[in-house]
């Protein structure tokens, strides 16, 4: 069995690609439209005018991977409860990984040694995702 995270990002999921595939290096595995759907949504479940929105996507982090979807497309993401975890190779990378999905977002706490990892740190990204950034011992 598996768990995989599934992000709503409520109209932003393809801005959300786009900046994963520059900040994390991701790779699209697939992505339908609302447009291309086989069949159309129920009524009501989302707005006039989300044809071109995202119906469902998924892409690779690594080894992980992450799906989504614009949701209802009703406006800003809402992300709560929960971090996704990173776990880069060295200090560079956690450097590199930690401003990159800092731009636009939310330092939570910086990146620095603790007793449990040679560098952890947790940033907000402009779309609401909290990350964990951990260089282990």
């Amino acid at each position: 069995m598996k768990v995989q995270p599934y992000l709503f990002f409520n109209g932003r999921a393809e801005e959300a690609l786009e900046f994963y595939k520059k900040t994390l290096g991701v790779q699209q595995q697939m992505l339908m439209r609302f447009s291309e759907s086989p069949e159309p949504p129920q009524p009501g479940m989302v707005p006039p005018g989300s044809e071109n929105k995202i119906m469902h996507m998924c892409f690779s982090v690594g080894e992980t991977l992450v799906m989504g979807s614009d949701g209802r497309n009703t406006g800003t993401p809402n992300f709560q409860g929960f971090c996704l975890s990173i776990n880069p190779k060295d200090e560079a990378e956690a450097r590199k990984l930690f401003d990159a999905l800092g731009e636009g977002g939310k330092v939570e706490m910086p990146l620095g040694k603790t007793f449990y990892a040679k560098c952890f740190g947790m940033v907000t990204d402009k779309f609401g995702v909290c990350w964990m950034i951990n260089v282990e011992v």
